[in-house]
Formats: C-alpha cells, structure tokens, sequence
C-alpha cells in the first residue's frame, strides 16, 4: 500500500467498492465496459481520486480506489454512479431497452476499507470476477 504525503498528513487510505445493475440486468458488455472504465477514468481524474483495479461481471462492478482523506466517500460513488449512468444510457441504446425506468445502477453499494495486509487479496479476488 502507498503512503501519500498531503500537507500536515500522511496517509493511506483504500476502500473495495462494489455496486450492482439495476434490477441486476446483464448488461456490461465488453462494449459497455470499455465506456464504463473510459468514464471512471475521467471521474477519478476530476475528482481527485485513484482507481487501482476496477473490473465488472455482466450485473456488477468491482473497484479498488485510493483517496485522500479530505475526499467524501459517499460523494465519489455518487459522481461515478451517476456520471458513468449517463454515458452509457446515453452511448449504448441497447442497455436503456433492459432498464425501463432510465436508471443504470441500483441506489445501493458496498464499500470496505482495505489494510496492507488484504490488499492483494482483494486485488486478486477483483480481478477473478469474470471467472466466477
């Protein structure tokens, strides 16, 4: 895990973040994929966060993200939900076909901090999403 060096603190801080299609759709195809990371890209960048490791299954979506402790969780996943929501109902008709009401992702998320000691693991384990 990387220390970062802020003014007046130190820190390092991680959280394993997983959210869900709505009504858990099978809609992430490599297509909507390469849109769904090409927008965190950007979120993360405006934002002032980092993705680490950030992959999907068809309903679901796993990331790893480092931030500052100035940054509001809720806020990000907020920003990432939404934005991302957007462009892809915007970018791939096919997806606002399966999801009648407008929205890409379900209202609810998990979030778990991550030590130096689990972060390989969760790395690992996000990583090996398309495989289950």
């Amino acid at each position: 895990m990387k220390v970062t060096y802020g003014r007046g603190y130190v820190y390092a801080l991680e959280y394993h973040i997983v959210w869900c299609v709505k009504y858990r759709r099978k809609v992430l195809t490599p297509e909507v994929e390469h849109t769904l990371f090409s927008v965190l890209a950007d979120v993360s960048a405006v934002n002032g966060f980092q993705i680490l490791e950030a992959n999907t299954d068809m309903d679901h979506i796993h990331l790893l993200v480092s931030t500052s402790p100035q940054v509001y969780i809720p806020d990000i996943i907020k920003a990432m939900k939404g934005t991302t929501g957007r462009h892809i109902l915007r970018d791939h008709p096919e997806v606002r076909e399966k999801l009648w009401d407008g929205h890409l992702w379900n209202p609810s998320y998990f979030i778990a901090t991550v030590s130096d000691q689990t972060e390989q693991q969760i790395r690992d384990y996000i990583q090996s999403q398309k495989e289950r």
